[in-house]
């Protein structure tokens, strides 16, 4: 894990800053609580349109990882694969978007 993408979204995870997972993203979308939503490159189509369609709706930032949802469990510390994760951490969503924006240069 060599991506300080990956090491920050370890990081809100440690701190208590992230959603994990489609449903408990899209069900946090409506009360304004999530900041910044990343999904995984591998994420299906379903998923990725569902997503999208809730961030557009609710004015979210959205962003597609350069990682496949496995990369992304394990940053966060999890076993099984993770296709979408939320942030609710202003600083760190801000953060966030810098980094991947500075990685996909």
């Amino acid at each position: 894990m060599n991506s300080k993408v990956l090491s920050m979204l370890g990081l809100c995870r440690r701190a208590g800053a992230i959603i994990i997972g489609t449903d408990l993203v899209t069900k946090s979308l409506p009360s304004g609580k999530v900041r910044l939503v990343i999904y995984a490159c591998d994420a299906s189509t379903n998923t990725e349109k569902k997503i999208t369609d809730k961030c557009r709706f609710y004015n979210t930032k959205c962003i597609k990882s350069a990682y496949d949802g496995s990369v992304i469990a394990h940053a966060i510390g999890k076993e099984s694969t993770v296709s979408v994760v939320g942030v609710t951490d202003e600083n760190f969503s801000q953060e966030l978007n810098h980094l991947i924006s500075k990685e996909a240069l």
